[in-house]
Parts: C-alpha cells; sequence; structure tokens
C-alpha cells in the first residue's frame, strides 16, 4: 500500500468500534467491486489528464451522502494521493486492510525503508490534523520539537526507543508514560506512532521530519484573502466550502481588506495562488494590447 495512504487509513480506521469498522469494510468491498466493473468510473479515475485533487473531488462527489464518514474519507485520501493508474488498486489494498483490521484487531503494518516510513507517519498526521483548529499548530509543532531535542539528548531514552530488539509495546508505554497528559493529544498519538510505523533507528529522524511537515500542513489550513470589498458571510462560507473541497482540508480564512485591488478576491493558500481580482485582469488586458505584444502578433500573421 502507498505509504502516506497506509498511515492515513491506520489512523481513521484504528478510530473505529467494531460495528463501525464492519460497516465501512463492507463498504470498501462494495467500492472495489463497483469501480471494477464501471469501465466509465474506472477510466476517470485513472485518468493521468486529471489532477490528484479532482480525483479526490470525483470520488467525493460519488460517494458523499452513500457511506460512512471514514469510508468517504479514505476513498478520496486514495484517489487523492495514489497515482492515477494505481487508483482502482489503492481502493483494493484499503478494502483488504480494512477486512484485516476487523479479522485480527490490529492495522498491518510492515517494515519501510527510510523516507517511506517517514510518509507513513506523515498520512498519520494527515488523519489526526484534519480536525485539528489552526491555532493550535504552532502549540502542536512546538510539542513534537521538544519531545525530538528530549530523545536526542536523554542517552538512556534514546538507546530503549532505538532499539529494534526491545519490544514494540514497551517502547509505546514509554512514550505514553513520559508524555502522558503533559502534552496535546494529538502530539500524543503522533509520538506514539512515530514507534509504532516509523523505523526504530530514526525516531528523532521522523519527529523532526513531522515538524516540518505540521509548519507545512498549517500554511495549507489558513488561506489569506485579499478583497476589495468586504465579503458577507455567504460569500464567506462559499469561499470556505469551495477551497476546503480544492485542498482536502478544514480551511479557515484571514481576510485583509484591500481596496487597491479594484474588485474580485485574491487567495494564497500553501503554494497555492488564486487571482481574481479586478487589477489582475486589467494587466492581463494591458499586457495583450501593448505595443510590443501587437508588433509580434502582427510579425506572426505575416509569417
Amino acid at each position: 500500500m502507498l505509504p502516506k495512504l497506509e498511515g492515513y487509513a491506520a489512523a481513521r480506521l484504528g478510530s473505529l468500534d467494531a460495528a463501525a469498522l464492519a460497516m465501512v469494510v463492507g463498504e470498501l468491498a462494495s467500492l472495489e467491486q463497483t469501480v471494477l466493473g464501471r469501465a466509465d468510473l474506472r477510466a476517470v479515475l485513472t485518468d493521468t489528464s486529471i489532477a490528484a485533487a479532482s480525483r479526490g473531488l470525483i470520488v467525493h462527489d460519488v460517494l458523499a451522502g452513500k457511506v460512512h464518514d471514514v469510508t468517504l474519507q479514505v476513498a478520496v485520501y486514495a484517489a487523492s494521493n495514489a497515482s492515477a493508474p494505481d487508483v482502482p488498486h489503492a481502493l483494493g489494498e484499503l478494502a483488504l486492510a480494512a477486512r484485516d483490521l476487523a479479522n485480527n484487531g490490529t492495522f498491518p503494518l510492515g517494515g519501510l525503508g527510510l523516507m517511506a516510513s517517514r510518509q507513513r507517519v506523515s498520512g498519520f498526521a494527515d488523519a489526526l490534523l484534519d480536525g485539528v483548529d489552526a491555532q493550535n499548530f504552532d502549540e502542536i509543532e512546538d510539542e513534537l520539537f521538544r519531545w525530538a531535542r528530549t530523545v536526542e539528548g536523554n542517552l538512556d531514552l534514546r538507546r530503549l526507543l532505538l532499539d529494534r530488539d526491545a519490544e514494540l509495546e514497551s517502547r509505546v508505554d514509554t512514550v505514553q508514560a513520559l508524555l502522558g497528559d503533559k502534552v496535546d493529544t494529538v502530539t500524543l498519538a503522533l509520538a506514539r506512532f512515530v514507534i509504532e510505523g516509523g523505523r526504530a533507528r530514526d525516531v528523532v529522524g521522523t519527529l523532526d521530519y513531522l515538524v516540518d511537515y505540521v509548519a507545512k500542513a498549517r500554511d495549507w489550513r489558513v488561506a489569506r484573502v485579499y478583497t476589495a470589498r468586504p465579503l458577507d458571510e455567504q460569500s464567506r462560507s462559499d469561499l470556505v466550502a469551495s477551497l476546503s473541497l480544492l485542498t482536502g482540508k478544514n480551511v479557515e480564512l484571514q481576510i485583509a481588506d484591500s481596496p487597491e485591488l479594484l474588485g474580485g478576491v485574491l487567495v494564497e493558500i500553501g503554494d497555492l495562488r488564486l487571482d481574481a481580482t479586478t487589477r489582475a485582469r486589467l494587466g492581463a488586458l494591458r499586457d495583450a494590447v501593448s505595443p510590443s505584444h501587437l508588433y509580434e502578433s502582427s510579425l506572426n500573421r505575416n509569417d
């Protein structure tokens, strides 16, 4: 299974009680068969010309209101993170992992290489961070950083947590005992999963990787919106809904009045910039009718 999807599924599926898990197992199996049996749907989900986020939106539209929330979440994540040709296979692996969890009581986590194990931890983080308010990201980031420095600076603790021969339960219990109620519940869950789903010899490295990952995730949760005129509540709600569908995350708005934009809005979120302002459209029009552009167009017509 794709490492990020494996981590995400471990968090989502692992949070379910037996009854809910049984429902999700059945729904994922049905979804796998539907994709395999519907050539039109399979063609869309495996189309390499369709952006990953758009594949996720397609799955969301197909399943929304018809399945358990966790079924919807893991299916959308699979469609958004697997490469297009691998989406049907990723959905099948999800169904299999959910069934194994229901039958055996544990989520199967095999050994992975360095970067793959970090990606698995980041997928687990995606699931947990989705329900966190943006203002709490700083606290989680700081607690993970301080925990990494504690492990790094304590030789006995580092020996225990990095010991591949030590029992997994003992290592996880040590993290639980030392952090317990001293940190945010999300921080604790992430610190535990670094032991469960990461590489034993890379505990500090994975924690530092998580610190950076949480910081980047925060940037995708807060949309900076510059608007020429104040937005009413309906416009704000519509913008939040659109950005949440686009990014797959719960987006919060930071709005700044910018009359110099003349009209429309400019949105910056993560490394994405959406410019729907009057000033931008006028700038594009000015470039289109500039003397140099007209001269080049004239030359092209005469060729």
